[in-house]
């Protein structure tokens, strides 16, 4: 029975051939200069460097759920769009930045977002599986001719593009700059989209609220914790020379329900001073797998472990408003040595993601903004460190049903080629929800195969 609690999942090799048929600017219908301003504040944590990104994501539907194989998708999303907009007005916008290097939001003549569409002449049936990322979707992405990357000043807030299929699928491809909302803030402009494309009129629940301004820098500042996630930290370790041995290919395993709740309980320590959860528990195992398959040496270093924490039921002075839609995340980090990682037992090491898990606290989130307002660190920081991504916690699936039914796939195009990176995503496809997740990661091909034993291997513990 075990063999069937992690599978590893293949993706095909393509060349999807695209068209694109036309490009829009989406304005709302309201103007932003009837609120007498022309730029909106945003808090450092809508401007930390790891923040300033556009987020990708896609979304495949088939035909089946079309009232007819000439209804205009494009049209319908475009019209909810315009309408989701009035409320969401600061996609509209663009970001620039202030004297101190800054970024805010501001509204000028010709923005608002865009929206691109497309046709293929291939079917969804030729893109393979679906419920695996796959670094050839990237295509149904929209990306200017030439763009810089990570460039986010003077870009449109969303880029969306519709890609129509020969069977009579398309795709929704969907660019989100991370400056303007976090992962849960997506989801509800998402749903609001979507509900509103449902119901041909706006419908906007929770209404949407800006208010950055809760998360100004505290003066004097006050940083009351090390902070360790954002430091530079000398390489000492033979780790990048590992992970870029070759060039790293993403790997995708299907983690059941079943293997989970095992996992959980074998992280759990026989004392129960601490009740862990699936994520410690995956966390812990993921981090100490990826070290063990790399071989990392030496065993007296140091690494560390990120992960970002929803801090929404931290905040108490004030609290936030249920329409609150932007940035409220704290980059947790756990540290062990090596020989911890690679000698010490799951429950030892799920200890410490729990830890740094609930050491996030509104004081601890205060003490982020103000270390960020001091030191605004320019570029990310790799030096010894793994970073999880959980999507497991977002209701993707059910907030895309723009009316045609929940996409057979909701989530990121691919990781290449970021291999201290793992992505944590739901199940998706046409069958029942069955708990399981899919695990994504980037390793060097010398490394692929003992770390898909090392999945497994625990089990046997």
């Amino acid at each position: 029975m075990m063999d069937h609690w992690v599978q590893e999942l293949g993706f095909p090799q393509l060349d999807i051939p695209i068209t694109i048929d036309d490009i829009n600017p989406i304005l709302s219908n309201c103007h932003f200069t009837s609120h007498n301003q022309d730029s909106l504040y945003l808090s450092n944590l809508d401007d930390m460097i790891g923040v300033r990104v556009f987020t990708p994501t896609v979304y495949f539907y088939r035909s089946k759920g079309l009232i007819s194989q000439d209804e205009n998708v494009g049209q319908i999303l475009k019209d909810a769009l315009m309408r989701v907009l009035v409320p969401y007005y600061p996609f509209t916008g663009r970001l620039r930045e202030t004297g101190n290097g800054k970024l805010e939001v501001f509204f000028g003549p010709d923005q608002g977002a865009l929206m691109v569409e497309a046709h293929s002449d291939v079917a969804l049936a030729d893109l393979g599986d679906l419920t695996v990322p796959n670094p050839a979707w990237i295509k149904l992405i929209y990306r200017f001719p030439n763009e810089e990357q990570y460039k986010v000043v003077d870009m449109p807030l969303v880029i969306a593009q519709v890609t129509k299929f020969t069977c009579g699928g398309f795709c929704l491809g969907l660019r989100i700059c991370h400056c303007l909302c976090d992962g849960l803030g997506a989801m509800q402009f998402l749903s609001a989209w979507a509900e509103t494309a449902k119901t041909g009129s706006l419908v906007a629940n929770p209404n949407p609220c800006w208010d950055r301004e809760i998360f100004l820098p505290r003066g004097p500042h006050r940083i009351e914790f090390s902070h360790t996630e954002f430091q530079t930290i000398e390489e000492g370790s033979n780790l990048i020379t590992r992970l870029w041995q070759g060039n790293p290919v993403q790997k995708c395993y299907r983690l059941s329900k079943e293997y989970q709740a095992r996992l959980k309980i074998l992280a759990q320590e026989e004392d129960g001073e601490f009740s862990n959860t699936t994520f410690d528990a995956m966390a812990a195992h993921v981090w100490r797998s990826w070290v063990k398959a790399l071989d990392v040496e030496p065993l007296d270093y140091e690494l560390r472990l990120t992960f970002s924490v929803n801090a929404r039921a931290k905040i108490k002075n004030p609290p936030l408003r249920d329409g609150f839609y932007g940035n409220c995340l704290c980059v947790a980090c756990a540290t062990s040595t090596i020989e911890r990682l690679v000698g010490g037992t799951l429950a030892e090491i799920a200890r410490l993601v729990h830890g740094a898990r609930l050491g996030v606290s509104e004081e601890y989130l205060r003490s982020t903004i103000d270390y960020i307002d001091m030191v605004r660190p320019k570029r990310l920081e790799f030096g010894g460190k793994l970073t999880i991504t959980q999507w497991t916690r977002f209701l993707i699936y059910e907030s895309a049903d723009f009316g045609w039914g929940k996409p057979v796939y909701a989530g990121p195009i691919d990781l290449t080629p970021t291999p201290q990176v793992c992505v944590f995503l739901p199940e998706g496809g046409d069958a029942e929800y069955s708990g399981a997740m899919v695990l994504c990661i980037c390793l060097p091909e010398c490394a692929c195969q003992r770390f898909g034993e090392l999945l497994m291997s625990v089990m046997l513990e």
